[in-house]
């Protein structure tokens, strides 16, 4: 029988090995993490560079900011620095995140030198690269640009508002197949960083 573990020691797992990681070659390895739902723009199963990654942290308690966008989940206080954070679920049209102990943020804008975080369902711990089979681009998902008003997708570059047809958006990388058949999407934090409406709140 398998052994089970507490969140908590898988949480303190997980920390240590993508400290070790990012100290060998972070290329071979991907952190997984689960947001939003299968129906959800870009699914449910992301991956991330660990390169980008940044810090994972449970959550702490959020401060509400008014006159905000629903996707924005409010500021948070990590280790006395405040970080914006969004709702990377709801940011794509999905349901927003349930705010129990699996959820998770994700310090993303740390090296970037900005202090923005997203909030997802779940850390799924390292995947490694090689496990991953990359699938057609034509296979690739798609944002309709209609949604615009309670999403964040609307003003991507590359996306025509009045447009009525779906459009690619900048920080969907690629997307893979794993050796159970999973399928993920890859998350391109740079893009997603410089993308109009990720830190555009304002209602």
């Amino acid at each position: 029988m398998a052994k089970r573990i507490s969140l908590r020691e898988f949480q303190r797992d997980l920390s240590e090995r993508l400290l070790s990681a990012r100290r060998g070659d972070s290329s071979e390895s991907l952190l997984g993490i689960k947001s939003g739902t299968e129906d959800t723009t870009g699914g449910d199963h992301w991956l991330i560079d660990l390169f980008d990654s940044g810090e994972v942290v449970p959550l702490p308690g959020l401060t509400s900011v008014p006159l905000t966008h629903s996707w924005f989940a409010g500021i948070a206080n990590i280790r006395g620095t405040l970080y914006s954070v969004v709702d990377f679920s709801a940011w794509r049209g999905g349901p927003s995140t349930p705010r129990n102990p699996e959820a998770r943020l994700l310090l993303i804008g740390a090296r970037h030198g900005i202090n923005t975080a997203l909030l997802v369902s779940r850390a799924l711990g390292l995947r490694p690269r090689s496990q991953m089979t990359a699938i057609e681009s034509t296979d690739r998902p798609k944002v309709d640009a209609r949604d615009t008003a309670t999403t964040g997708v609307a003003g991507v570059a590359g996306i025509d508002d009045t447009s009525e047809t779906p459009s690619e958006t900048p920080w969907f990388g690629g997307r893979y197949t794993d050796p159970n058949g999973m399928i993920w999407t890859q998350l391109r934090i740079p893009a997603l960083l410089a993308t109009p409406n990720y830190l555009d709140i304002a209602r």
